[in-house]
């Protein structure tokens, strides 16, 4: 019994929206966000990341920096740059990449479906990065990041978008890395209803990407409730923004590794040890993993194959994930990386970045690179399921929605 509903939607006026929006915040380092928006007055970024408006010496966290958020969204909405709806809606939002397509609901989840596990999670967030949200968003009084949720496809409900889509686009553009973008509005109540039915329905949705905004979403949400202790459950700040998409749709790219040294072992005798726990074959040159159990390992300028031994597969749903065996038998006890978390040792490469970047990674500040075969929706839901956690960086989601597309107002 998932809970969804229509929202006003603050968004871009017409014409504005390829000018505004973003990547989502947290794909910058603040260098990167600086030089992101440069040159770029109405990037969502600059309200996202309001430190790039400050001066350099300016905490990223200082309260300075949630103000001249609010200042700059107010500026913006002050302008005519954005525009409220003045009944609540649905909202379709298409993302085309490499052509190939899908489509999500943008509307407005349940926090308390969160904390009573109908959403479900599959990664831990870091209370530090939470806080950061939680001030953005109460400051601004505006939720401004889509939480990413997947649900298990419904043929009636993809036959409902699928006839949306056939009416006139709230807008429609071509990103600059080549991402498309179109909107459409669910204005008609009888189609609203009929969206909140089906996933009512639902035994539960999963977060796809943005634990850390859901979590913070929802931080801020029971930050209203205390300040309201007369609250109805039907305020604003008890919903919070996402864009659902069905399960079918999904890519999951690969989410690479790269160890900076061999921890004292020879290429020969790190070879040698991996023979225990996979077969070890050369290849003629780069390849991704075709099936789970591969996993593409490139030394010294030579590309391998690895494929697992039967007997150190799992059933487990965590266990079980190519990323964990990686992590258990070789990471961990041959390469001596504890904790991928905070080891300087290792670092994760998109799979959007390709194979490419792998062997440049390795030819500059690293020994070694794993190519991951990509972790399946199908296991993602599984863990989730199980109420387990993956190991991090786990799954890479392609493309990324943007943000400043879709605002949620939260004021009482």
């Amino acid at each position: 019994m998932v809970k969804i509903r229509p929202f006003r939607a603050i968004r871009p006026a017409k014409g504005k929206e390829e000018e505004i929006a973003a990547l989502p915040y947290d794909v910058y380092s603040r260098e990167e966000a600086k030089q992101a928006v440069e040159g770029r007055p109405l990037s969502f970024l600059r309200i996202d990341r309001a430190e790039t408006q400050l001066p350099g010496d300016v905490d990223a966290c200082d309260e300075k920096v949630y103000q001249k958020a609010k200042e700059l969204l107010e500026e913006m909405e002050g302008r005519g740059d954005f525009v409220q709806d003045p009944v609540p809606c649905c909202y379709l939002y298409e993302l085309t990449m490499n052509g190939r397509s899908q489509t999500g609901i943008a509307a407005c989840a349940s926090i308390d479906d969160y904390l009573e596990g109908r959403i479900k999670k599959h990664e831990n967030t870091r209370r530090e990065k939470e806080e950061d949200r939680v001030r953005h968003v109460d400051v601004c009084s505006t939720q401004t990041g889509p939480i990413f949720l997947a649900y298990r496809n419904r043929p009636e409900l993809k036959a409902l978008t699928e006839e949306e889509k056939k009416k006139e686009p709230l807008f429609s553009f071509v990103s600059e890395d080549g991402i498309g973008h179109k909107g459409w509005m669910i204005s008609n109540g009888d189609v609203l209803r009929r969206i909140g039915e089906i996933f009512f329905s639902m035994d539960a949705v999963y977060i796809a990407d943005g634990h850390h905004r859901a979590a913070s979403a929802v931080r801020a949400g029971l930050k209203r409730r205390e300040a309201h202790p007369d609250y109805t459950g039907e305020e604003e700040f008890n919903y919070f923004l996402s864009v659902l998409f069905p399960d079918d749709e999904l890519m999951i790219m690969d989410y690479n590794r790269v160890v900076r040294d061999l921890n004292g072992l020879s290429a020969e005798e790190f070879l040698k040890r991996t023979e225990k726990v996979f077969r070890v074959e050369k290849l003629e040159g780069p390849r991704h993993p075709e099936k789970k159990g591969e996993t593409a390992l490139f030394l010294s300028g030579q590309w391998y194959l690895l494929t697992l031994r039967p007997e150190y597969e799992s059933e487990d749903p965590v266990e079980g994930l190519d990323v964990s065996v990686l992590q258990r038998e070789l990471l961990g006890p041959v390469l001596g990386i504890g904790d991928p978390r905070t080891d300087e040792r290792i670092d994760f490469v998109g799979g959007v970045r390709g194979l490419k970047e792998l062997e440049h990674r390795v030819h500059t500040d690293m020994e070694l690179a794993f190519a991951m075969y990509p972790t399946s929706i199908g296991e993602l839901f599984a863990v989730a399921d199980a109420g387990l956690l993956m190991p991090p960086k786990s799954t890479w989601f392609e493309p990324k929605l943007r943000s400043g597309l879709f605002l949620h107002a939260i004021e009482t």
